[in-house]
């Protein structure tokens, strides 16, 4: 094949020569001449990206007088919800706590014990308390974490047993035993002491693991976003521009079954890719190979148009011959990759080959630029692109 594979980039690229050199790489990995089909000018304005991103020293204050915002705010108004799994058990939760209240008492009962005429606190008489008191706490109750809440118990335990509280010195050992109410009231003090430490220590590390996601993955995820916006409203302009390009190489090239291209496409470009070769009027596509891209997610959720019938849940979407044969890489850890095997069947009757790359781990965990530098990749394109070497699903 005499014909370059015209390589098309994804989202979030601004760099028309970096993309160039990438292209000039990977042609010397595979052995294959390629040609750059550069867009990124026409993508989203991400120069203010950051400007729109929370972090964590913008926390809202809370009014005076209203207490901390711990203290003071549902869980659920200022952490993501996936923090948190859906409400456990509260019997559960007493059974683990239980645990580690009982095994604290027993094995440790402290000074109380030495005391002439006492035999500590009643474990069922603290978790009878607990029990009562368990569903006003706002974090403990929200755990279902047999570790946290074996160690609250222990620390309950602990907390019973210290006779330099000032909770003993005001109503003493004897007070506890006879009177329930007073036990009831140190539980509801440790309960509140113990559900506070435990809500500072989630809002803690929720605090990092939002900066720390955001800062990340945010930028990548929200130049993704910004391009798919640009994409859907200046598709006809996007793919005019790679028109152009494949017509500075040879005019006939993708007109029809004669001579169709060859492509590899990143990202929103293999979006861009599967829409040019199914619309009313296909650039005819021998070859296509994807990587971390989206063509079967879009298409699920707002059917593409063209020569393409919505999914239906049912069968597979019918591809036009104007798209040949179809390979979709993945990495495991791309977030933004989709398979396209179960959406998607070829005009022969197979099914686009959908292909995990193995995961490097000097890619960290923002794998979806990765791919341009993996091994992998490269050896798939050049197999993908050799006439006889298509590989297929049982491969």
């Amino acid at each position: 094949m005499s014909d370059p594979v015209f390589v098309i980039h994804g989202v979030a690229n601004r760099d028309g020569t970096g993309f160039t050199a990438a292209v000039r790489a990977l042609q010397s990995a595979t052995g294959i001449a390629m040609e750059p089909v550069y867009w990124g000018d026409l993508g989203a304005e991400d120069r203010f990206i950051a400007a729109t991103l929370p972090v964590r020293d913008t926390a809202p204050v809370p009014a005076a007088g209203s207490g901390s915002l711990l203290r003071d705010t549902a869980p659920d108004t200022f952490l993501p919800s996936f923090l948190f799994t859906e409400q456990p058990r509260i019997a559960d939760q007493l059974a683990a706590l239980a645990a580690g209240l009982r095994d604290e008492l027993e094995s440790d009962p402290g000074p109380l014990r030495d005391g002439p005429g006492h035999s500590g606190p009643d474990p069922d008489e603290v978790l009878a308390c607990v029990a009562e008191e368990w569903p006003d706490t706002r974090w403990l109750s929200r755990t279902d974490d047999p570790t946290l809440l074996g160690e609250a118990g222990r620390a309950l335990a602990h907390a019973l047993l210290d006779t330099d509280t000032q909770e003993y010195a005001v109503y003493g050992h004897d007070g506890l035993r006879g009177e329930p109410g007073r036990l009831r009231e140190l539980v509801r003090r440790r309960l509140r002491d113990f559900d506070r430490v435990a809500g500072a220590a989630i809002g803690a590390v929720a605090g990092r693991v939002n900066h720390a996601v955001r800062s990340r993955f945010g930028p990548g995820t929200t130049r993704f976003l910004g391009d798919v916006l640009v994409y859907q409203r200046h598709r006809d302009a996007i793919h005019a521009r790679i028109r152009a390009r494949i017509d500075e190489v040879d005019p006939k090239l993708g007109r029809g079954p004669e001579r169709p291209v060859r492509v590899v496409a990143h990202s929103l470009g293999g979006v861009i890719a599967v829409d040019m070769a199914t619309a009313g009027e296909p650039l005819w596509t021998e070859r296509l190979v994807t990587f971390g891209s989206q063509a079967a997610f879009f298409h699920v959720c707002d059917p593409r148009g063209g020569q393409l019938l919505p999914y239906s849940g049912h069968a597979p979407v019918q591809l036009p011959a104007s798209l040949g044969r179809w390979i979709n890489l993945w990495e495991p850890l791309d977030m933004l990759a989709f398979a396209a095997s179960q959406v998607f069947q070829l005009s022969d009757g197979s099914n686009p080959v959908d292909r995990p790359v193995p995961h490097a781990a000097s890619t960290g965990m923002w794998t979806h630029s990765a791919y341009w530098d993996l091994p992998d990749v490269a050896t798939a394109i050049a197999v993908a692109m050799d006439r006889d070497g298509i590989p297929t699903a049982a491969d």
